[in-house]
């Protein structure tokens, strides 16, 4: 699922973890920072991003929710647990 996010070229860094749905199962939600200002290009949408995921991926792998954010948590690799605990909070 990230290395299609990435696909997109106004995507800098992304990393996807799981978030539980109202029905005790999970989808994808994806943490994006996006290029820097200077491209020439505009600033998509939750919506933009999820529907070019679908055009590359099946429906129930695509994401379900964006976060658009300035830079992921990070030591030496994304810290997919703090993402995790964002997502969880987010309800």
């Amino acid at each position: 699922m990230e290395s299609v996010l990435y696909w997109n070229p106004v995507v800098n860094e992304a990393a996807v973890v799981a978030k539980q749905d109202k029905f005790g199962g999970s989808t994808p939600c994806a943490f994006v920072c996006l290029e820097s200002a200077g491209l020439d290009c505009s600033v998509p949408s939750e919506k933009d991003i999820m529907e070019f995921c679908r055009k590359w991926l099946p429906h129930f792998l695509a994401p379900k929710t964006v976060v658009f954010t300035e830079e992921l948590p990070k030591t030496s690799t994304v810290q997919k647990f703090v993402l995790r605990e964002i997502a969880v909070s987010m309800g």
